[in-house]
């Protein structure tokens, strides 16, 4: 008998199952992608296309066409409630979509510091398709005065929507202010030659970095922070850090302490076994996953392998956590920054570096035609 394999999000974590979508067929399932867009952008290469560096077509995988172009069928909507026991999905449009095998990849939320609320000069670094708004909102104003953005978080992704934004004003010869708003401190988890190189980097190009308070409020035109000093901006980039969303906990699905699905080591759903996800929409049974890309590029073969299994009844395989991983920040001016476990370095290698990564890994699932667009 055929049974219904859903997947929630066409993120990093469903790539290699998408890819192979014809081998789930071939054992009997018939295949639905649900998501909000037919495109998915890869969050390595979002810094690059907000400064321009890289063009939309090169950062995002084209998953409706991935999925129809391999006998699947793509639903343009989001998962707003999963019924565990019924086993369906309702979507935000009212329509209610069955499964018998479901995988969430659903991303991340970036929430609202304080009382801040959502207006159309502040934009959140997720989903990454955001970034390209702001990049036209950024070019639509600087011509005519000189802009004061704000970019709040400072943990890496911070350091590089800082850098990447004074790209863009360096390109069109325009002055801009930029400040980062650093929270307690400048990535304070990250060892102290990062921290030094990225500071170094961004002040010399005028980056004003405050450190030791966070913003309370954001009003038209000022953020307030929490030591009551205020912040002007005509525009401000969120990136505060990532929660899971609320689907899981509002459905009555076990979940972790951040709200993420709970999930073991096959990653699946620690009371529903038909039930798997991964990236940073998942908490991980027993460990405390930094919700970084390279969790969910590592989940991808084993996810494509667990979903295959299912449906043959075959063995699983278990997700190891890497105890470290490589990170090389993209600084917006040609250069970037190296580490892994002990080793720091700054230069433009390390950028190549990265670039060539990143190109590598949008080789392997840019199979629709997305250059060409």
């Amino acid at each position: 008998m055929e049974r219904n394999v859903v997947f929630v999000g066409g993120g990093h974590a469903h790539l290699t199952a998408l890819l192979h979508l014809k081998d789930l067929r071939d054992n009997n399932a018939q295949v639905t992608l649900i998501s909000p867009s037919g495109y998915h952008y890869y969050s390595g290469m979002g810094p690059g296309m907000l400064s321009g560096w890289y063009r939309p077509q090169e950062v995002r995988f084209h998953v409706k066409k991935m999925v129809e172009d391999r006998g699947g069928s793509f639903i343009e909507d989001a998962v707003i409630q999963v019924d565990a026991e019924k086993r369906t999905l309702l979507l935000v449009s009212g329509k209610t979509v069955p499964y018998d095998i479901v995988s969430f990849n659903t991303g991340s939320e970036i929430p609202f510091p304080g009382s801040a609320r959502v207006q159309d000069n502040i934009f959140t670094v997720k989903p990454i398709v955001n970034l390209l708004s702001a990049r036209e909102y950024i070019l639509r104003r600087i011509a005519d005065r000189q802009l004061h953005i704000s970019v709040i978080g400072g943990g890496p992704a911070g350091v590089e929507l800082a850098g990447n934004v004074w790209k863009i004003a360096d390109d069109a010869g325009k002055k801009i202010k930029i400040t980062l708003l650093a929270g307690t401190r400048l990535l304070k988890h990250l060892p102290d030659k990062v921290r030094s190189l990225c500071y170094r980097s961004l002040t010399e190009r005028s980056i004003a970095i405050v450190e030791g308070s966070h913003v309370r409020q954001a009003s038209d035109g000022a953020l307030t922070l929490d030591d009551d000093s205020v912040v002007p901006y005509d525009m401000a980039l969120l990136a505060t850090g990532v929660t899971p969303p609320a689907l899981f906990k509002r459905s009555g699905l076990p979940v972790g302490e951040d709200g993420g699905l709970l999930v073991n080591s096959f990653l699946q759903s620690v009371h529903f076994p038909e039930i798997f996800g991964g990236g940073d929409c998942i908490s991980l049974e027993h460990y405390r996953l930094p919700r970084v890309g390279v969790q969910a590029v590592r989940q991808n073969p084993i996810l494509y392998h667990n979903l295959l299994a299912s449906l043959r009844d075959g063995e699983l395989l278990e997700f190891f956590p890497q105890q470290t991983y490589l990170l090389i920040f993209n600084l917006g001016n040609g250069r970037g920054i190296f580490w892994r476990d002990n080793i720091v370095w700054e230069g433009r290698l390390a950028f190549r570096l990265k670039d060539y990564i990143d190109r590598k890994f949008m080789k392997k699932f840019q199979v629709s035609g997305e250059l060409a667009e």
